[in-house]
């Protein structure tokens, strides 16, 4: 049984193995026909694909033969326009050449014309040299002079005549720039003073203070004069009880003290206890309170005027000038106007408007401590402001203000002028004409007193005393101890305000004639 079995499992495995030998045997044939298949295929590809690649190359072979055959025929075309364009060239260059050829021989003959003239023209300038030279030689003949002498004698009367006529020019032109420029300053001063509008109160030396009742004079009197006696010691002023209903008198020429005695008493009356201690107590008050408006002053000043950046001091000494005055004027309110007037003048003349209102604002700031401290204000303003740090230019106007120096700016210039036409506003100086008339007379005559002296002019509102002697009897050492000596004599004799320059004049000339 068991050996049944694997003859049949062989059989079947023989039979498996025939199958499949069959089978590989198939596909081996089905593989080796798709392969002479393909082969067959690829071989008509190819001859298709030959056949094809025939047919191209035929057409375009034969279109790059048409192609060639159209360029030819183009360049054939564009050859024969440029042939006849350069045919037509080559015509009008003929033409231009025969043309050319003509202008050459016209030329040709032109110069031999010039050299032909020239030959005549050098003949005939031989000729003139020649009759010159003869004219010349009778000339000399004539008039007994050499050619050099001649022509010197000419040059010297042209030199004349051309002087003459260009000095006549110059004055001219001259009195012409004159009446220009002083129609147009005396259009900038009008300008100027019309836009400033300022006040003309001249300040009086007296001051009047109400009192309650006439009973009030007595307490101020006080027992045997002494309340009156410390109030006056204290203050400097003097006190006038007089039979003016209601009112007492403050007597100064320092508006400074005045003020001070003037708060002073006010607070003595409006508190009722009034002996001395009290008096010195209130005096006390009265001047802290003034020196605080004096800076209120200042700073109201600056703020008027536009003038920035000014130290403490000046504004303090400024805020002090509204209790000084100068003829009866106002020296702080001169200052302002004068500040106005510079910048309104600086700025028509083109200058520095700024430095010009502040060297008019501070160019007095030295009448706030003249009566203190020894030397002119000039000299003393001058000294606070350098002080203070102002600038050289600043300094400079206000030092040549009063031409103590020579002014070497515009705005040195400006100040001068400002100040002249603030002082001499109408209404603006208690000072009379026939008083200031008479201190001039005097300068002059003080001066014209001493020998040697032919001419003295009292110049600069009297600030100054111009000498001039006679050279032969005055010598230049005599001409210092006669300066020395008229201005010691003006002290001695004549009362003035500030002080007085003595500028002696020696001048010696040579001059002759000639005929």
């Amino acid at each position: 049984m068991g050996l049944n079995i694997v003859i049949v499992v062989t059989s079947i495995l023989v039979g498996l193995l025939v199958l499949g030998l069959a089978l590989l045997s198939l596909r081996q044939r089905a593989s080796e026909q798709k392969i002479k298949i393909a082969q067959e295929t690829a071989k008509h590809l190819l001859e298709e694909a030959k056949k094809d690649a025939e047919r191209v190359r035929k057409e375009a072979t034969l279109e790059a033969k048409d192609e060639a055959l159209k360029m030819r025929a183009e360049f054939e075309r564009e050859t024969k326009s440029r042939k006849g364009e350069l045919g037509a060239v080559e015509k009008r260059l003929e033409s231009r050449e025969d043309r050319l050829q003509e202008k050459n021989k016209e030329l040709e003959d032109r110069e031999k014309k010039i050299k032909q003239a020239e030959k005549e023209i050098l003949s005939l300038k031989d000729k003139l040299e020649l009759v010159r030279d003869q004219l010349i030689q009778t000339l000399e003949k004539v008039a007994s002079l050499s050619r050099e002498e001649a022509r010197q004698e000419l040059l010297a009367k042209l030199d004349k005549e051309l002087t003459q006529e260009m000095g006549q020019r110059i004055i001219a032109n001259e009195e012409k720039i004159k009446k220009e420029s002083d129609k147009r300053a005396r259009e900038i001063l009008a300008t100027a003073i019309q836009r400033c509008a300022a006040d003309h109160v001249v300040e009086t030396t007296t001051s009047l203070v109400e009192i309650p009742s006439d009973d009030m004079k007595g307490r101020i009197i006080g027992r045997e004069g002494r309340n009156i006696r410390a109030f006056e010691t204290l203050t400097g002023v003097d006190l006038i009880v007089d039979d003016t209903p209601e009112a007492v008198l403050l007597s100064s020429f320092s508006p400074l003290r005045r003020e001070i005695a003037k708060l002073t008493l006010q607070k003595l009356i409006a508190d009722g206890r009034i002996h001395p201690a009290r008096v010195e107590e209130m005096y006390n008050k009265a001047k802290e309170e003034v020196k605080a408006t004096m800076m209120e002053y200042g700073e109201q000043a600056t703020m008027e005027t536009g003038v920035r950046g000014l130290s403490p001091i000046l504004i303090q000494l400024l805020g002090r000038l509204h209790y000084r005055t100068s003829y009866g004027q106002n020296v702080l309110k001169h200052s302002i106007e004068m500040s106005q007037i510079a910048g309104m003048l600086a700025t028509e003349l083109g200058v520095n408007p700024n430095l010009a209102k502040r060297a008019a604002l501070l160019h007095d700031i030295g009448k706030a401590v003249d009566q203190e401290v020894e030397g002119t204000h000039v000299k003393l303003g001058v000294m606070f402001a350098q002080k203070a740090g102002e600038s050289p230019e600043v300094l400079h106007a206000m030092e040549a203000h009063h031409e103590d120096i020579e002014a070497k700016t515009i705005e040195a210039v400006i100040v001068q002028a400002c100040d002249a036409i603030s002082a001499a506003r109408p209404g603006a100086r208690r000072d009379t004409l026939e008083a200031y008339v008479k201190r001039l007379e005097k300068l002059e005559s003080v001066a014209k007193g001493f020998a040697g002296v032919e001419k003295s002019y009292a110049i600069q509102a009297g600030r100054e005393v111009r000498v001039i002697v006679e050279p032969r009897k005055v010598d230049d050492a005599a001409a210092t101890k006669l300066a020395h000596d008229i201005a010691k004599k003006i002290e001695a004799e004549l009362e003035y305000p500030g002080e007085v320059k003595v500028t002696v004049i020696r001048e010696t000339r040579a001059t002759d004639t000639a005929k």
